[in-house]
Formats: structure tokens, C-alpha cells, sequence
């Protein structure tokens, strides 16, 4: 459900589901002799079944956070560029969004796609059942500090990305501000909005290859490091 590439909201739950019964058909004949004998109890096999669950989730979660940073780096450009209000239906995170934002958020699966680094998650969920057993909880204590430590990276790489629009954004600014008060009489705003948009789009234009190109970096690097891979 959270993997990226195969977890994403915009693909139909068919195509999710086909992908999901391939990974297991994948993963069970190597993962089989590891896993422990079915225990006799019900009740303790249905807590076996939540725990890995929960486990599950953990893990794809993390993964899927880093999804996240790359549209929410376009959110803060559409703020920058004065395109915030141009809106449309976001299904990752169920409310809207603007189209400079979805059009990020839609290039990270495609740019994982692209090389090949939807196959380290995948790697790594093999691998966490060497780290974590089947049948055992996570420690509550490192898993909260694992996310806790999760959304301030993914918030500070999307802050860092959008850096630039950041920066250019406040110079505009206040450039607009004093223009307001050499020359009241003058509509700044509507003076001003083409050329922050037009220039926000250039510089969009610019930096995008670069910017992908600096979250996939980050990206390998986080992946590589989740439990299991």
C-alpha cells in the first residue's frame, strides 16, 4: 500500500493488487524456510498477522515519505511563484494541491522508475526479515525516534530543494516592497505578479532536471540505509 512506484494512490487498486500478489509470489519461496511455524492458537496467530502488519506499514512508510518531499518542494515553489491558487485534486494526500506541486509529486515515481531505484525498497523488505523476525514487535522507542528523525529529514529536503524559489521569492519581495514606497500611486501587485510568475516558470525550467536529480540522490541514500536493505 505505501512502497513507492507500486503503492501509488494514482495507480487503480487492480494494478496494486496484481503487483502485490506478484511481489509475494516473488518473496515467499525465498523468504518461506525462514518463516516460523503457524502457531496452533488463533488469537496468537492473528497478533503474529498485526505485527507484521504493523511492520509493514512502519517500513513502507518511511519510504514513502521521501515520495513525499518532492511535491511538497513544489508546493513551496508554487507559493514562491505566486501559482499556489492554480489547484487540482491530489490523491496521495486527499486534499488539493497545486498543479506545480502535482507535477513534482508525479515525476518521483517516474524518475525511481527510471533509475531503478524502486528495486532498493523492495530489497529492503526482504531483507528486514533478517533484521526484524517474523513474529517479533519493533521497539517502540527506535521506531518512534526513526520517524520522528523521518518527517524532519523530509521536511528539511523539501526545504532545501525549493531553496532557491525560497530565496529568490523573499529578494522579489522585497524589491516589490520598496518599489511600493518610492512609488505609491503604482499597483504593485498587479505589477509585479506577471513577472514573479514568468520569472518563477523560467527558473523552474532551469533547475528542474537539477533538482530531480538531487532528490534521487537523497533518495538512494535513505533507501539504502532502511532496515533490511
Amino acid at each position: 500500500m505505501l512502497i513507492p512506484v507500486v503503492g501509488e494512490a494514482e495507480l487503480p487498486g487492480t494494478i496494486r493488487a496484481g503487483f502485490t500478489l506478484a511481489l509475494v509470489a516473488l518473496l515467499l519461496p525465498v523468504l518461506g524456510p525462514h518463516l516460523p511455524a503457524a502457531p496452533a492458537s488463533p488469537v496468537i496467530a492473528a497478533a503474529v498477522v498485526l505485527g507484521e502488519v504493523a511492520t509493514g506499514l512502519w517500513l513502507g512508510w518511511l519510504a514513502r515519505l521521501l515520495m513525499l518531499a518532492l511535491g511538497m518542494a513544489g508546493q513551496f515553489i508554487a507559493s514562491m511563484i505566486g501559482m499556489a491558487n492554480v489547484i487540482e485534486p491530489d490523491l496521495a494526500q486527499g486534499a488539493p494541491a497545486a498543479a506545480l506541486g502535482r507535477t513534482f509529486a508525479l515525476a518521483a515515481p517516474v524518475a525511481l522508475l527510471a533509475s531503478g531505484l524502486y528495486a532498493l525498497p523492495l530489497a529492503a523488505l526482504a531483507g528486514s526479515y533478517d533484521v526484524i523476525p517474523a513474529g517479533m514487535l519493533l521497539p517502540a522507542a527506535d521506531s518512534a525516534t526513526a520517524a520522528t528523525a523521518a518527517v524532519a529529514s523530509c521536511f528539511a529536503l523539501a526545504l532545501r530543494l525549493a531553496a532557491p524559489f525560497v530565496l529568490g521569492g523573499i529578494v522579489w519581495q522585497a524589491a516589490l516592497a520598496l518599489l511600493a514606497r518610492l512609488v505609491p500611486q503604482m499597483q504593485v501587485y498587479f505589477a509585479g505578479l506577471p513577472g514573479q510568475i514568468l520569472g518563477g516558470l523560467a527558473l523552474v525550467a532551469l533547475l528542474a532536471a537539477g533538482l530531480v536529480g538531487a532528490w534521487q540522490d537523497h533518495v538512494a541514500a535513505v533507501l539504502s540505509a532502511l532496515p533490511g536493505g
